[in-house]
């Protein structure tokens, strides 16, 4: 009877500190990466956050770009309702991702961010526009991807499209920070405590990303940011190959054995978001990890 109550208790501690997660992949920002309804039919991902919206603000025309996948600016892009809707229909969150290593954005003021929040609005997500880029599908949610410009006014914008969750629909907010606490550009946005999905990306990044001599990195700055910031559930950013990125690459072997069963304890994990469908397609990435996540 003491046996089987041990087993019990050990169970229980175990169910209570480790978390079953998800996969997030980036998909749009690179040619050859297959369609994003097969993306979704995997099975294999929670999320799936369309890459970019790369130019917006001051101003500016803002202009999506989805490599050769489509041409937005002809129109060619709004055949992609189906797809979303079919991956909504297969309960996957679909995402549009701002800003990007490359592009030409920067807010300048509240009202900028304001202008911008309801040109994604009415383009995007719920509103209405004659001119929508991807078609009637309504999508799930922003993801803030900033890696240049200006950190400012980030926090309105959060704000702003925070606020249209009264309106019927909840708009998810996700952000892509750098390892290194606190990121330089979306650090004030996510202040504001408004963040869904946090997926640091450990990768590029050498003092917190995984290296083979100090493990330890990426844990402390996964502590760091776990505890730090207010959001629902947090994700290792990771590249699906190793010439995804320029270092942070670590084998589904160790992530799973080593990395992942020390982040699970954390009460606010959420899973491994990755860089990106291409690479994924490459290596399998996803399909190697997905039951360990």
């Amino acid at each position: 009877m003491a046996t089987l109550l041990s087993f019990v208790l050990i169970t229980a501690t175990l169910l209570a500190t480790s978390s079953a997660g998800n996969i997030a992949i980036y998909w749009g920002a690179i040619n050859n990466e297959g369609s994003l309804s097969d993306t979704c039919a995997t099975g294999n991902y929670a999320f799936v956050i369309i890459s970019f919206l790369r130019n917006f603000g001051n101003g500016q025309t803002p202009v999506l770009n989805l490599a050769d996948h489509c041409d937005p600016a002809s129109g060619g892009c709004t055949s992609l309702t189906d797809d979303i809707k079919y991956c909504q229909s297969r309960g996957i969150k679909v995402l549009l991702s701002i800003g990007g290593g490359t592009g030409s954005y920067i807010l300048i003021s509240q009202d900028d961010a304001r202008q911008v929040a309801d040109y994604i609005w009415n383009n995007y997500l719920g509103g209405q526009s004659s001119s929508r880029p991807l078609g009637d599908a309504v999508l799930d949610g922003v993801d803030f991807d900033i890696e240049g410009g200006s950190p400012d006014h980030y926090d309105d914008l959060a704000y702003y499209l925070s606020a249209y969750s009264n309106q019927g629909k909840k708009v998810y907010l996700t952000a892509a920070p750098q390892c290194p606490y606190p990121d330089a550009w979306v650090g004030k946005a996510l202040d504001t405590g408004l963040f869904d999905y946090v997926w640091v990306q450990f990768y590029n990044n050498p003092p917190c990303q995984f290296s083979e001599g100090r493990p330890s990195n990426l844990q402390e700055a996964w502590n760091q940011w776990t505890t730090a910031i207010q959001a629902k559930q947090f994700f290792l950013g990771l590249p699906a190959a190793p010439d995804a990125s320029d270092g942070g690459f670590i084998s589904t072997n160790d992530l799973t054995a080593q990395v992942l069963p020390a982040l699970k304890r954390s009460r606010n994990y959420g899973g491994v978001m990755l860089w990106s469908r291409y690479y994924d397609v490459e290596t399998g990435y996803s399909q190697a990890i997905v039951s360990s996540v």
